[in-house]
């Protein structure tokens, strides 16, 4: 079987949560999180790599909380499982004096450059996307594509918005039947909004917002040969340089490298095609610590729809 690797970015410190580490609080029956459900789900759809991009600091707790029982659960499927850590410092110049906050999701998929010699999907930690997402990665990632190509998961935004404050989403812009991004545009704040006839819409700093855009919740897709570095790797890290260029400068306490806004720069300037992957499943996550108590109960429910069995991996 072609290899295909599953990069989780966990290393976001999650200031909006409350102080703790939202990747690793327990969702599912049996104090699973939600990268359980996205790692049962890629192994299941044929992933057979996984690469975890954490922070040093957290690597004891982020091991005693999932990664020691996920190598256990890998090594029987002969899944293999590897490490990146993303660094404030590793960077192509100098941290501006003051700067604590992370330099984003670009940087966290350059932090594992030197270990993915193979098709791979990027997803955030926090964020459950449903069976359908991954299976339709893994059939276009083992297929082969034009090394200037991406995929992405297209949910609709009205599915990805929280109860319980503004959320960040990569809006999209679509053509060719909706089968093609022709422009990403990374918009925070965006709230729900919902009104007399109890319609949901959407709205970012008091701008409204077509509630059926897709939009780009870090599920990417970038293709390989067998063996061979994804070529966007290194569109990835010669950005990277023009970011500290460009970017820090103007705004170097919070400038941050972002795969939205560099993959909509790309389709702009004609350098890269984006393809929609298409699913109905219904997104959720743990965004603000009013979140959990929802995403237990839809765990709950998924459970016991049939979809996942009680002990998570007994099926795989």
């Amino acid at each position: 079987m072609k290899k295909t690797t599953l990069l989780i970015m966990a290393a976001g410190i999650g200031s909006r949560f409350g102080g703790g580490i939202k990747q690793l609080e327990p969702v599912g029956l049996h104090d699973e999180i939600i990268m359980d459900y996205s790692i049962h789900d890629a192994i299941e759809a044929g992933f057979n790599k996984i690469i975890f991009v954490i922070r040093k600091d957290i690597e004891t707790d982020f091991r005693e909380r999932i990664g020691n029982r996920i190598e256990a659960v890998c090594g029987k499927k002969g899944v293999e499982v590897a490490y990146a850590f993303q660094d404030l410092n590793d960077i192509p110049g100098e941290v501006p004096s003051g700067r604590t906050k992370p330099w984003g999701t670009g940087q966290a998929v350059l932090a594992a450059k030197d270990m993915i010699h193979e098709p791979f999907m990027v997803i955030n930690a926090d964020d459950y996307y449903g069976k359908e997402a991954y299976r339709q990665m893994h059939d276009w990632l083992v297929v082969e594509h034009a090394e200037n190509a991406i995929a992405m998961a297209g949910f609709i935004l009205k599915n990805t918005l929280s109860d319980n404050g503004g959320v960040t989403r990569g809006v999209c812009k679509v053509e060719d039947g909706h089968t093609h991004v022709v422009d990403v545009v990374e918009t925070g704040n965006i709230v729900k909004t919902v009104d007399e006839a109890g319609a949901v819409g959407a709205s970012a700093d008091g701008v409204k917002l077509d509630p059926e855009s897709y939009v780009s919740m870090n599920m990417w897709g970038f293709p390989a040969e067998d063996g061979c570095a994804p070529a966007f790797l290194t569109v990835l890290e010669e950005e990277f340089r023009t970011f500290f260029e460009k970017d820090v400068p103007a705004n170097p306490l919070k400038a941050e490298y972002l795969l939205p806004t560099l993959i909509g720069g790309l389709l702009r300037e004609g350098k890269y095609t984006v393809k929609v992957l298409e699913t109905k499943d219904k997104w959720f996550g743990v965004t603000y610590k009013e979140d959990k108590e929802a995403v237990m109960e839809s765990f709950k429910k998924l459970i016991s729809d049939g979809l996942y069995q009680e002990e998570l991996y007994s099926d795989l």
